[in-house]
């Protein structure tokens, strides 16, 4: 693991329109693999932030671009009722194409990053950020794909139009799905759907189910944290980002 990172909010230019992202790199010299890092509902706030930096510490550049920028500019939030209800509110009016050129914005930034590596990225989402990183892994930039507690991947895709699952095929490289087996949010029967797109096309996949685990069980700013899932997740993105990335 590599102690020492700097961290900074840059702005990815796209046409008229500027993202802010918040960036986490190794300070010492040498290539690292890219990683993009897409928020829940709330924002990129200080969880997202901190998961960034906590991937920068394992060797690699991360970035986390405000996915809500069109909507809402600068917004982050904790997890009331009240913020879940706006976060959820701005979820719906993103669209899928423009969720995708915001990701292919901030894959061509750290593209442009002379300490990182171009051959290949990787993609941590969670929550909403969860769906978009399924949808992110159909880029063809992406070899390695965390997709956390993404609801809706069988039923909805941002902004309408198919189901995010009838993309399986097109997903390009390595993708591990978390689940938490008492997440209201996504029954048991959703994730079976998932297993078998991902089985059926052949993809390159895991998918785990933890016992006793809520809808945001990796976030330790949440009720619903679970350490004991969360830190098996974290190992096992570890080893996914390691295998496909880091060589």
């Amino acid at each position: 693991m590599i102690q020492a990172i700097d961290t900074k909010t840059v702005k990815l230019s796209q046409g008229n329109l500027e993202i802010e992202a918040y960036l986490a790199q190794p300070q010492e010299p040498g290539s690292y693999p890219g990683i993009v890092v897409l928020q829940e509902i709330f924002g990129v706030n200080a969880h997202i932030r901190e998961v960034t930096e906590r991937i920068a510490k394992e060797g690699y550049v991360a970035i986390a671009p405000a996915i809500f920028q069109r909507i809402a500019p600068g917004f982050e939030t904790g997890y009331t009722p009240e913020d879940i209800e706006t976060g959820r509110n701005y979820a719906m009016q993103t669209k899928a194409s423009e969720l995708l050129s915001d990701v292919q914005t901030a894959i061509d930034y750290l593209k442009s990053l002379p300490k990182v590596k171009k051959d290949g990225f990787g993609c941590i989402g969670f929550c909403f950020g969860g769906h978009v990183a399924y949808l992110t892994s159909t880029l063809p930039d992406i070899k390695a794909t965390a997709s956390f507690y993404g609801a809706g991947i069988t039923s909805r895709t941002p902004g309408g139009g198919a189901p995010t699952l009838t993309l399986t095929p097109d997903i390009k490289g390595t993708l591990y799905a978390f689940f938490g087996k008492e997440d209201a949010s996504i029954p048991q029967e959703q994730v079976d759907q998932i297993e078998a797109e991902l089985e059926k096309y052949k993809i390159e996949h895991r998918v785990f189910r933890y016992d006793g685990a809520d809808h945001g069980f990796f976030c330790d700013h949440r009720a619903s944290y679970n350490p004991k899932a969360a830190a098996d997740a974290w190992e096992q993105v570890k080893q996914l980002f390691d295998s496909q990335l880091a060589v």
